[in-house]
């Protein structure tokens, strides 16, 4: 038995935006299909440099990417979803912490999502929601340029 469901394109996304989402959703969709430690292995070497995200950075890459594809934002697409959120952000110069782990209320399910500041992005759910496992955070050199004046 299926349940009807509609999914829901965020209004407003600048159009310099979501073709910056159409340009890294297909090294989003690649490396989505490799195994576990090696796209953290590349996500590290994108992060260097970059400044830590803030959280409206983080959310208007989350936004753009969903506004350019159908695929990542439905429920099944936490994975490509994050990981153009995170390669959109690095398009911009920053890096937000990129996450994958579980939920720790049943039921048991994995998921991948983007955090600042150790919240969760557009997710809607509580902070605690969700047990990482696999992290990607900003490099601490990165991360020093920002306090810099």
């Amino acid at each position: 038995m299926s349940t009807p469901s509609a999914l829901v394109r965020p209004d407003g996304v600048p159009l310099a935006h979501r073709l910056g989402a159409h340009a890294v959703l297909p090294m989003a969709r690649l490396l989505a299909r490799l195994p576990p430690q090696h796209i953290t292995a590349v996500l590290a070497v994108f992060r260097r440099r970059a400044v830590a995200a803030t959280p409206g950075q983080a959310q208007a890459a989350r936004d753009a990417v969903c506004a350019a594809s159908l695929r990542c934002a439905g429920p099944q697409g936490c994975l490509p979803r994050s990981l153009g959120t995170a390669l959109l952000c690095r398009l911009w110069g920053v890096w937000p912490t990129w996450c994958t782990g579980v939920r720790t209320v049943p039921p048991f399910a994995a998921h991948a999502w983007v955090e600042v500041d150790e919240r969760p992005v557009g997710e809607g759910v509580p902070d605690d929601y969700f047990s990482r496992l696999l992290v990607v955070a900003p490099d601490r050199v990165g991360a020093a340029v920002r306090d810099t004046p």
